[in-house]
């Protein structure tokens, strides 16, 4: 069982929720990455979903975007990424490590290598952005020889027959985008995205988290009595980007922390 699942099947045997914050790595350096990384698990994250900065996201709103800037400003890799983890590895070996990207990195470097590489470091799980179901066997084949799982986003709009086969590609959880825009939206719908929880569910069988417009506590408690997972990465990002480098452990903590209360009320 890897790592992911295992987590969410402790959570479940204790009716608790995954609370799972995103990051940038190297924003605003590796060595800051990794001691938010320890932070995150130490204020109640139960996975970490680890930006790969990248300089033409699709999926991601101006805040990330600026932190993919600001990274790549100081000349962060995908390889840097791996170090990242690595590093968090030598002292957290429990909590599973998720990263989240676009394809040119990966392709760059080759599939099979960087799969090989990944676990070597201690990845859990991948989410490419624009690597689309029907078209990545050769990705998939890679992973799961690596033992990886592969994450999938599904959005509002995703239709059916995608869902289908996502549902047999999928492993650890699938990210449901709760809105039709870029992380950072606001006017969550939370009847919508219960009424399609319930149809995802008719087809997914493992747990699925939902992300973007989750930016207080309030939002992440009302997703998490839908959800398996709640997602936060903008507003954490946010906090980062306006805080001292002094303050942002001690603000990033503070906010994650408000939401794993939130969440666990």
């Amino acid at each position: 069982m890897s790592r992911i699942a295992a987590t969410f099947k402790n959570l479940k045997q204790n009716n608790r929720k995954a609370l799972i914050p995103f990051i940038t790595a190297g924003d605003p350096d590796q060595a800051m990455t990794i001691l938010l990384m320890h932070e995150l698990v130490n204020v109640g994250a139960d996975i970490i979903e680890l930006g790969v900065p990248f300089s033409d996201p699709m999926a991601d709103g101006p805040t990330i975007q600026r932190s993919y800037e600001r990274a790549l400003k100081h000349n962060i890799s995908l390889e840097n990424v791996l170090e990242i983890v690595a590093e968090f590895r030598k002292t957290d070996t429990e909590t599973p490590v998720v990263l989240m990207g676009y394809a040119n990195p990966i392709e760059a470097i080759g599939r099979q290598k960087f799969s090989v590489r990944a676990k070597e470091c201690g990845v859990d799980g991948v989410l490419v952005v624009d690597y689309p179901p029907e078209e990545c066997e050769e990705w998939l084949e890679s992973l799961e020889l690596n033992r990886m799982d592969a994450i999938f986003l599904l959005s509002p709009t995703t239709p059916e027959r995608r869902i289908q086969q996502i549902a047999k590609r999928a492993k650890g959880f699938v990210y449901y985008v709760s809105l039709k825009g870029v992380t950072g939206s606001a006017h969550l719908d939370l009847n919508e995205v219960s009424n399609k929880l319930v149809d995802l569910r008719s087809h997914i069988s493992i747990p699925i988290g939902v992300g973007f417009g989750i930016h207080d506590s309030v939002t992440a408690r009302a997703v998490s009595e839908l959800a398996d997972a709640v997602v936060v990465g903008s507003r954490i990002m946010k906090e980062i980007e306006e805080s001292p480098r002094e303050k942002i452990l001690i603000n990033v903590s503070e906010f994650v922390g408000s939401l794993r209360t939130a969440i666990d009320k």
